[in-house]
Formats: structure tokens, sequence, C-alpha cells
């Protein structure tokens, strides 16, 4: 049984406990690099270069997901330092196979939110598990690791959906704050997100469903889904 959203958020935040400063420190440095790259790329100072921008936005997605991860390395309590700086480049020793995994998946997004909004947003919390599985299972990669996000999120899309909504209150907050207090929600996002996927690999691998049996299962079923 998933906990509430309610206790959800609160487990995020007990977790950030004595931590929100180092949290909000990356998020901000994040945000800062991000944005350097996607809007302000210029070529011999003040010459924008059409179309770069987005392309290093794109292969930021490690960096994102380096982030990502650092909130379930700081649940876990594996590192004394989950926050550390050097977090933001963890993602690059990996970075075929998380560049690609994680684009794959944004690309059977959007591919399904062209058909229709709804089917989109569907697909978007199935695969919401994913950067988390590529921490986990180093093994797997592109399909296999979206497929097992599938597997472990059947059943559970409700739940991350209105986990989502439920921070909407918070977010209006940070629009009054002209954004400012993003760089404290973003890690309370993280944070609970870490929290919400623990339990749902939990009861995932105490229903004691064999990685054969997924393979079985999603062969035919999800190709023709994507």
């Amino acid at each position: 049984m998933i906990s509430s959203a309610s206790q959800l958020r609160q487990k995020g935040a007990n977790d950030l406990s004595g931590r929100w400063g180092e949290a909000a420190l990356l998020t901000f440095v994040y945000y800062v690099v991000a944005s350097i790259f996607s809007g302000t790329v210029t070529a011999g100072g003040d010459i924008f270069v059409p179309g770069l921008g987005t392309v290093l936005s794109v292969l930021l997605i490690p960096m994102g997901w380096g982030v990502c991860v650092a909130f379930l390395d700081n649940h876990r309590r594996t590192t004394n330092d989950p926050f550390h700086i050097g977090c933001l480049i963890d993602g690059y020793r990996d970075f075929v196979r998380i560049f690609l995994t994680l684009l794959l998946s944004s690309v059977y997004t959007l591919l399904w939110a062209l058909l229709l909004i709804v089917p989109g947003i569907i697909k978007g919390l199935s695969y919401a598990l994913t950067p988390y599985i590529l921490r986990d299972y180093p093994e797997l990669q592109y399909n296999a690791a979206i497929e097992k996000s599938m597997a472990m999120m059947e059943g559970h899309k409700a739940d991350l959906f209105w986990l989502y909504l439920s921070f909407i209150g918070w977010i209006l907050l940070c629009v009054l704050t002209l954004f400012i207090g993003l760089f404290w929600l973003q890690p309370y996002m993280n944070s609970t997100l870490a929290n919400f996927y623990e339990e749902v690999k939990q009861e995932y691998e105490q229903g004691g469903v064999t990685e054969a049996t997924i393979i079985e299962e999603e062969t035919g079923y999800n190709k023709s889904e994507r």
C-alpha cells in the first residue's frame, strides 16, 4: 500500500531536515547552468547561434538525472554528502545509456501527446520511474528500462498524478515569490518523488514478479503501446 500524498510529502520533508540549504544550492546551480545553455548561448560574445541552445539543453539530460538521483541517495543515506556539486556530472560517466534512455522516453511521451493530451500524460506517468531505474539497475537501458518503469507503475499512475497535483498550492506560492521559492520547492518535490519510488519499488519486489515474467508480458504488448 502506497502512502498518501500528504504522507509522502512529509517523508520528503523529513529527508531534507538539516539539508535544505545544500539541496537548494544544488538546484540553483543546476537551473543557472540550464538557463545559460538553453537561452543565452552566444558565439563571439553577442551573436546568437540559432538552435544551439536547444541542442545543448538536450545534452543536459544526464545533469538533470544526476540531480534527480541525488535525492534518492539522500533518502537512503548512502552518502554523507548527497548534494555535492559533482553529482551534476555523474550522469556523464554513463552518458550513452542515460542520455539515450531518457531521450527515448521523452520522445515516446511527445509522440503520444501529439495524438491526444491525455494519452501523453498517462505515458509520462508510466515512464516517470525511468531515471531511478537507471540508477538501481545498471544492466538495463533504452526500452528495457522504460518497460521496467511501466511495469512498476502499473496500478500507481493515479497515485503519482494526485501526488503531483498536491503541489499546486506550493507552485502558486512560488509564483508569488517571483519563483525564488522554486529553489526550495524543487528539492521538496524531488525528495517526495524519491520516497514514492522507494515505496513502489518495494511493493513491486514483494509482489514476486520476476524479470522473466516482465519480459514475457512486455514483449508485444508495450511495443504496440509505445
